[in-house]
C-alpha cells in the first residue's frame, strides 16, 4: 500500500491517491483541477485510476473528477446528498469497497457542508488512515459557513456548526488513536482559520492537541467556531456548483483562452487583471486596471476581487508568467472568463504616485487612510488610530465610502493587498490621490503593542 499526498501550495491543497499493495489499482480522493499528475503517478507505478472520491463539492477549487472518470473509466463515488448531475454511485454510511487488500469505508460528517463524507482506509481489518476532507483538519476544523446559498442542501451556519460538533465526537474520535489523519486542506486555506503547517496527524494527536476537538460543549463549541471566521471569496458558490455539475476538461479549456497579441487594443470598460509587479504597473497601466500580482495567493485574490459573472483581460510581465497565471485561473474555474491574453499592457497613460513615507510619518492625520486587511487584522492589531477599515474583497462594493477631501493611503501587513487595493481605490476615485504604503508599513508600530 502507499498514500501519496499531492499539494497545491497555492490553493493550500491535499489530494491523494492510493494504491494497492497487490491490485495495482489507485483510488483518488478529491483531485485538483488539472489530472496530469495523478495520470503520471499511475503509469509510473504501472497501475490502473479506478475510483474517484469526492469528499464533497469544494468551494475553494475546481475537482477534475469527471475528466478522470471519463477518461479512465474510474467510478466516482459521492455522498447521494451531493446531488451530482453526472454519472456517479452513491457513498454513504453503511457503504464501502475494496481494491486489493484496502477497504475504503464512507463516513457520513456533516458540518464542513451537509453532504460531507471522512473516508477510512483499512488494511486486513484494521483502521489505517481516515480522509477527512474538510471535516477536520490539522489543529483546526472545517468552517460551516459557506453552504447557506450554494450547493444541492443548504443550511445555516448555526445549524452546520452543530452538525459538525457531533460528526467529529461521533464519527471521528472513536476511530482508534493511531489512525493517520489526511485532511483536504493546510494552513493558510480559507476553509479553515486556525490550520496547522502539518500536512498529516494522527487521531490521538488530534484528540490531544487540537483546540476545538477539547472538552467543550456544543453550545460554546458552535460559539467559538462561528467567531472571526475569515471572509468568503466571491468564487466560492460558483465553484460548488460546478463541482457539482462536473468541470470541462482542463487542458482544452486552458487551451481555449484567447492569446492576444501585445499591444492589442482592450474593449472600452471591461475588467483588466494586470498581474505585472506592482513597480512596473505604477509607472504605467491601462487606466482602470486592477494590479493583482502573481505570487501571493494569486487565484484566491482574483477569486475574491473578481465575481464569477465578470469577463477580464489578463495581462502579465512574460509569456511563462501568463501561461502560468492562465493555469491558476483555472484553477477556480475562472478561465471561460478571461476575455483575452497578453503580454505586456497596451496603454501606459495611468499611473500611481510614489508615497512620501516620512511625510506621511510626520503627519499621517494629514491623509485619509484605508486599512484594507481583514476585520480581525485590523481590530487585533490597529496601525493608526482612525484608519478606515474596508477588507480588500469588499473594496471594489465599498470604495464610494473613503472620503476624498485628503490624500488616500491604502496599506495592509506587507505590501502584496495594497498593491490591489490602492489600484482599485484608484480605479473607483478618479480626480483623487490615491498612494499605496506598500511594505512601508512594516516600519510601523502595531498600536496595541506600542502601548504596552
Amino acid at each position: 500500500m502507499k498514500i501519496e499526498q499531492f499539494e497545491d501550495k497555492g490553493l493550500a491543497h491535499f489530494s491523494y491517491a492510493i494504491l494497492s499493495d497487490c491490485a495495482q489499482e489507485i483510488v483518488l480522493i478529491d483531485p485538483a483541477r488539472n489530472p496530469q499528475p495523478y495520470y503520471d503517478f499511475a503509469r509510473a507505478h504501472e497501475a490502473k485510476i479506478v475510483a474517484v472520491i469526492e469528499t464533497h463539492p469544494h468551494a475553494d477549487f475546481v475537482s477534475s473528477h469527471l475528466e478522470i472518470a471519463q477518461a479512465t473509466g474510474a467510478v466516482i463515488r459521492v455522498s447521494q446528498l451531493l446531488g451530482a448531475d453526472y454519472e456517479h454511485e452513491a457513498f454513504d454510511e453503511g457503504d464501502s469497497f475494496t481494491s486489493g487488500k484496502l477497504t475504503f469505508r464512507a463516513l457520513n460528517t456533516p458540518g464542513h457542508s451537509p453532504d460531507s463524507l471522512s473516508i477510512v482506509l483499512s488494511r486486513a481489518g484494521k483502521d489505517v488512515a481516515v480522509f477527512t476532507g474538510d471535516t477536520l483538519f490539522i489543529g483546526d476544523v472545517g468552517r460551516p459557513d459557506l453552504r447557506e446559498t450554494a450547493g444541492n442542501l443548504t443550511a445555516r451556519r448555526e445549524e452546520l456548526a452543530r452538525q459538525l460538533y457531533h460528526s467529529l465526537r461521533t464519527k471521528l474520535l472513536p476511530l482508534a488513536d493511531d489512525v493517520l489523519v489526511y485532511p483536504a486542506h493546510g494552513a493558510g486555506s480559507l476553509c479553515g482559520k486556525a490550520l496547522s503547517g502539518a500536512n498529516s496527524s494522527t487521531i490521538g494527536a488530534e484528540r490531544i492537541g487540537n483546540p476545538m476537538l477539547r472538552p467543550l460543549g456544543e453550545a460554546e463549541f458552535v460559539q467559538e467556531l462561528l467567531a472571526d471566521q475569515p471572509f468568503i471569496p466571491k468564487y466560492f458558490g460558483y465553484d460548488v456548483a460546478l463541482n457539482k455539475a462536473g468541470a470541462p476538461a482542463y487542458a482544452p479549456s486552458v487551451q481555449q483562452v484567447k492569446r492576444l497579441s501585445p499591444g492589442t487594443a482592450l474593449a472600452a470598460g471591461a475588467v483588466v487583471i494586470d498581474a505585472r509587479p506592482e513597480s512596473a504597473f505604477k509607472r504605467g497601466h491601462v487606466a482602470g486596471a486592477l494590479n493583482i500580482q502573481q505570487g501571493g495567493k494569486f487565484e484566491t485574490w482574483l477569486g475574491s476581487i473578481v465575481g464569477p459573472q465578470e469577463p477580464f483581460y489578463l495581462l502579465a510581465a512574460d509569456a511563462a508568467t501568463l501561461e502560468d497565471l492562465i493555469q491558476k485561473t483555472a484553477k477556480i474555474g475562472y478561465e471561460p472568463l478571461i476575455e483575452g491574453a497578453l503580454v505586456g499592457t497596451p496603454a501606459t497613460d495611468a499611473t500611481t504616485p510614489a508615497l512620501d513615507v516620512a511625510a506621511f510619518r510626520q503627519h499621517p492625520e494629514q491623509y485619509t487612510i484605508v486599512d484594507i486587511r481583514n476585520p480581525v487584522e485590523h481590530r487585533d492589531e490597529p496601525i493608526f488610530a482612525g484608519s478606515l477599515s474596508i477588507p480588500l474583497p469588499e473594496l471594489r462594493e465599498r470604495a464610494q465610502e473613503i472620503p476624498t477631501d485628503r490624500p488616500v493611503v491604502v496599506h495592509c501587513a506587507g505590501g502584496y493587498r495594497s498593491a490591489a487595493g490602492s489600484s482599485i481605490v484608484a480605479a473607483a476615485l478618479p480626480g483623487t490621490a490615491v498612494l499605496d504604503l506598500g511594505e512601508a508599513v512594516k516600519s510601523f508600530p502595531v498600536l496595541a503593542l506600542a502601548a504596552r
